[in-house]
């Protein structure tokens, strides 16, 4: 179990990236749901003991991470957000490498254990090429091997599906998985379809802060009958912020569209759709961004 109790965290230049953070999280899929500069890199990378907080706590399965951070990289597996690889060693010879740093020191069993995580990030038969050779995409797979060496029992993910085709962030959904059931699992993303196909509890993360925290299901169903649609010209747009709650504005199929908030349908040709938990998500940050303008 990972425990976070009042975190707080200010930069030397002002900024308040964690305001007062508080999660408790078992094993299972997490996701920390917020835009870019919402804060969630700093969260990830203090729970990952690569820096420290200016006040609160932090334990894990029984250790305090701030004063035995050792014991907590044991442990951890971590993708960053941005990571770099050395260009002229091998796929496979960097992970043999991150394996004996592991403690896995059988040869054949190093060997084994490796090649079947290149197999799983699809990066098997490109076991030989140099790192810096990577596209994006790959380089972002063997991000995703090397925190999973060692079987770790938390496991960070920041941003991990960034620069992955359609078909690769299948295949990773379907990796995460299977690891949610043996570890605590943070996926820290702004992809909201990241978490609605993988979590089971999520919170929405803005400005260092838990926003609202549950299930995903549940925290999206609060909109039900509450969320509508209108077919705009684009120059509309203004007018009905001042109105209503605008949640989102989009393109489908070359049209101009708009989802509103309201208690009830607004008429003038909006029409009811099924929320989501994109919707709620929207919902989430226009209601804070409101009340800071009050």
């Amino acid at each position: 179990m990972l425990t976070i109790k009042n975190l707080n965290k200010t930069y030397p230049n002002g900024t308040q990236a964690l305001n007062d953070v508080s999660l408790t999280l078992e094993n299972g899929m997490f996701g920390l749901l917020g835009p870019n500069g919402a804060g969630k890199s700093t969260l990830m990378r203090t729970i990952a003991t690569l820096q420290l907080a200016d006040s609160g706590s932090i334990e894990f399965d029984g250790i305090d991470i701030f004063k035995q951070p050792g014991e907590l990289r044991k442990v951890l597996g971590y993708l960053p957000q941005d990571f770099g690889v050395y260009p002229k060693v091998s796929a496979e010879m960097m992970l043999n490498h991150i394996a004996k740093v592991k403690g896995i020191n059988n040869k054949a069993e190093r060997k084994g254990y490796v090649a079947d995580l290149l197999e799983k990030v699809n990066l098997y038969k490109f076991r030989n090429r140099n790192l810096g050779d990577f596209s994006g995409g790959m380089r972002q797979r063997f991000g995703i091997a090397q925190a999973l060496l060692g079987n770790p029992k938390l496991i960070i993910v920041d941003e991990p599906t960034a620069g992955l085709d359609p078909l690769e962030r299948n295949r990773f959904h379907n990796l995460l998985s299977e690891l949610g059931e043996n570890a605590v699992v943070i996926l820290s993303t702004h992809i909201v379809d990241d978490v609605t196909n993988l979590c089971q509890k999520m919170a929405v993360f803005n400005e260092g802060k838990i926003l609202v925290q549950g299930n995903p299901q549940e925290l999206s169903d609060t909109l039900n009958e509450k969320v509508f649609r209108k077919h705009i010209d684009k120059s509309e747009l203004p007018a009905l912020e001042n109105e209503y709650t605008v949640l989102s504005n989009y393109l489908r199929g070359g049209k101009f569209y708009v989802n509103v908030y309201n208690e009830s349908n607004p008429g003038d040709g909006f029409e009811a759709v099924s929320n989501d938990l994109e919707d709620f998500y929207f919902y989430c940050i226009n209601k804070k961004e409101e009340e800071a303008a009050l």
